[in-house]
C-alpha cells in the first residue's frame, strides 16, 4: 500500500508542529508563563475567514432552493444537506456515522375519548364540557384506579401555586399500574406526564389548577408521543370529583394514533486524542417547513463544519466530536434521542458540549450561555463546568475588544438534553425574535426597537438574511474554544456517576423548541 499525504493533512500538520514543538522546548519557567492551548486555539480561530463560512451557507441555500424551499427534517433538502456535510467531513479524514432520529408526522383522534368513573359509583362525563383529549396522546383502554399526585385541595387562590406532579418526589407511594390524577400548575405538562411514566402509572387524567379562567379543560398539544398511555384534560370540577374518594376507579379510553417519521443526525469523530476524553461541539442542521434556515441554523452548522475541516490534521490532545442534530426544530428530537441513547459510561467520556445555533443575525448580539448564573435569571446555572466555558468564550471577545452579553439557558436548544444529563456546557447565539434594546443597539450596532432575526423561522431566511462580520466573527469563536479544550481540560470536572446524579438533580430539563412557554 502507497503511502500518501493530503495536502490538507501536510498543512494541519505544519500549524499544529510549528507551534507545539518551540513550546515544547522552552524552558520550563518561561513556558509556564506561555497560555499554549490559548496559543493552539488563536492559531486555530486564525485559520477561520468567513468567505469560506459563507461557502457552506451557498450549499444550504441551493440545496434548499432545488428542495422546495426548506431543509426541514424528514425531507430531500435535509438529507441533501446531511450528504454535504458528510462528505466534506469524510473527505477531510473524520470517522462519521449516523444515529435514527424519530419524529412525529401527524397525530389522529379516530373516535372521541371516554372519561366514566365505575367506583364507588357509575358516572360518564361529557367530552368536551367536562375533558378533552390531549393532544399527542397514545391510544389506549385502561380500568384502573385513580392515585391523586401531590394537588392542592381546596384550590389555591392564586393561579400557578400547585407544583403536583413536577418532581420524581410527587409519586412517592405511586401504585403502578394506576391512573395518575394531577392538577394542573407550576412546570409543563409533558414534565408531570413524563414522571407519571417513570412511577409506572397506566394513565394521565390532568385537571385545571381552579382559579377564575383556569378552570375549564384545557386543549393543547403535550408534543411528545412516546409515553406510551392514554392522557385527557378534565375541568377542575371533575378533577375534585374524581379526587373526593380514595377509592375512585375511572375508564380512560383514548383512540389515538401518531404516525412517525424518520431522519439521522450526523456523528464525525475526530481521528486524535483520548477516546475516553471527549470535546463535542454540535449544531443543528435542520431548518423548519417555511424556509431554508440560512441563518436559523444554516450558521451555526456552517461554522461547526468550518472548525471541523480546519482541525482535521491538527493532533489534539483530547478527542474532538462535532454533532449536526436532526428534527431540533421538532422538539430537540436529535439530540434529546441522541443523548437518551447513550450509556451511563458514555455519557461520562463527553467532558462538555458546545452549542452553537444561529451565529449570524443580521441584527445580532453577541449572548454567551451563562454558565454561573451571574445574570440571576431563569434556569440558574448549567453543571459544573459550564462557567469555565462562558469564561473561555468571555476571553476570547474582551481580547478583541468585543462587546457580549449573558443569555440564559432557557432549554431552547440542544445544550438542554446535555445539561439535563450533567454534562457542562456552552456556546453563542446571536438573537431570534425577541427585539433588540436601545442599549443593546448602542453596545452592539444594529437597530433598536427590531428583532435581533426579523426572519426567524419565516421563508426570507435566506443568504441574503445573515450578518457577515457576525459570521465571521463568531465562527472563529466557534473554532478557538472547540480548540482551546480539545488540548485543555484542567478547568473541566471529570465526569462520573456520582457527579452526574448531583448535577442532574439541579440541572434545567430539556425544553421543545416552541421559542415560548410550553402549556402549563
Amino acid at each position: 500500500m502507497r503511502l500518501r499525504f493530503r495536502r490538507g493533512m501536510v498543512r494541519g500538520l505544519t500549524l499544529a508542529t510549528a507551534l507545539a514543538l518551540p513550546l515544547a522546548f522552552t524552558p520550563q519557567a518561561s513556558a509556564a508563563a506561555v497560555d499554549i492551548p490559548d496559543v493552539l486555539a488563536n492559531a486555530v480561530a486564525h485559520k477561520i475567514k468567513g468567505k469560506n463560512v459563507k461557502k457552506h451557507l451557498d450549499q444550504f441555500q441551493a440545496i434548499a432552493t432545488a428542495n422546495g424551499g426548506n431543509r426541514a427534517a424528514g425531507t430531500p433538502g435535509y438529507d441533501a444537506s446531511l450528504t454535504y456535510v458528510q462528505n466534506k467531513l469524510r473527505k477531510a479524514g473524520y470517522r462519521t456515522s449516523t444515529t435514527d432520529v424519530e419524529f412525529p408526522v401527524k397525530w389522529e383522534e379516530f373516535s372521541p375519548s371516554v372519561l366514566q368513573q365505575t367506583a364507588p359509583e357509575a358516572k360518564t362525563y361529557t367530552n368536551p364540557t367536562d375533558f378533552v383529549t390531549v393532544h399527542s396522546s397514545n391510544g389506549g383502554d385502561v380500568t384502573a384506579q385513580i392515585q391523586v399526585v401531590d394537588a392542592v385541595i381546596p384550590v389555591p387562590p392564586t393561579p400557578n401555586t400547585s407544583t403536583a406532579g413536577c418532581e420524581d418526589a410527587d409519586f412517592a407511594g405511586f401504585v403502578p399500574g394506576r391512573i395518575a390524577l394531577i392538577q394542573r400548575g407550576t412546570c409543563p405538562f409533558v414534565d408531570k406526564a413524563t414522571n407519571a411514566k417513570e412511577a409506572g402509572a397506566a394513565g394521565v387524567i390532568f385537571f385545571n389548577e381552579g382559579q377564575p379562567g383556569r378552570t375549564d379543560p384545557l386543549e393543547f398539544d403535550i408534543v411528545e408521543w412516546r409515553l406510551g398511555f392514554p392522557i385527557v384534560m378534565a375541568s377542575t370540577a371533575v378533577g375534585l370529583d374524581l379526587a373526593d374518594s380514595p377509592n375512585t376507579t375511572v375508564r380512560l379510553k383514548v383512540d389515538a394514533k401518531t404516525t412517525v417519521g424518520q431522519t439521522r443526525n450526523l456523528i464525525a469523530d475526530s481521528r486524535w486524542g483520548k477516546s475516553g476524553e471527549i470535546v463535542m461541539a454540535g449544531a443543528h442542521l435542520d431548518s423548519v417547513s417555511e424556509g431554508p434556515g440560512i441563518n436559523d441554523n444554516g450558521s451555526g452548522t456552517a461554522a461547526v463544519l468550518e472548525t471541523a475541516l480546519k482541525m482535521a490534521y491538527v493532533p489534539t490532545k483530547y478527542k474532538l466530536r462535532f454533532a449536526f442534530w436532526g428534527a431540533e426544530e421538532l422538539g430537540l428530537l436529535g439530540s434529546e434521542q441522541y443523548v437518551a441513547g447513550l450509556s451511563q459510561a458514555e455519557k461520562d467520556k463527553i467532558r462538555l458540549y458546545l452549542n452553537f445555533d444561529m451565529v449570524a443575525s443580521p441584527n445580532d448580539a453577541t449572548f454567551l450561555y451563562d454558565g454561573d448564573d451571574s445574570d440571576a435569571e431563569g434556569a440558574g446555572p448549567g453543571p459544573e463546568g459550564s462557567a469555565a466555558i462562558e469564561k473561555r468564550l468571555e476571553a476570547f471577545y474582551a481580547k478583541r475588544g468585543l462587546p457580549f452579553e449573558g443569555t440564559d439557558f432557557d432549554g431552547r436548544s440542544d445544550y438542554g438534553p446535555f445539561i439535563a444529563n450533567g454534562i457542562p456546557s456552552g456556546g453563542i447565539f446571536t438573537g431570534a425574535e425577541d427585539i433588540k434594546t436601545a442599549e443593546q443597539a448602542a453596545k452592539f450596532g444594529g437597530t433598536a426597537g427590531v428583532a435581533f432575526d426579523p426572519c426567524y423561522h419565516a421563508a426570507c431566511d435566506t443568504i441574503a438574511n445573515i450578518s457577515d462580520a457576525a459570521l465571521e466573527r463568531n465562527s472563529k469563536a466557534v473554532a478557538y474554544t472547540s480548540a482551546f479544550f480539545a488540548f485543555d481540560l484542567s478547568t473541566i470536572p471529570d465526569r462520573n456517576a456520582a457527579t452526574t446524579a448531583k448535577a442532574k438533580s439541579a440541572a434545567v430539563a430539556p425544553a421543545r423548541h416552541s421559542h415560548g412557554d410550553e402549556a402549563k
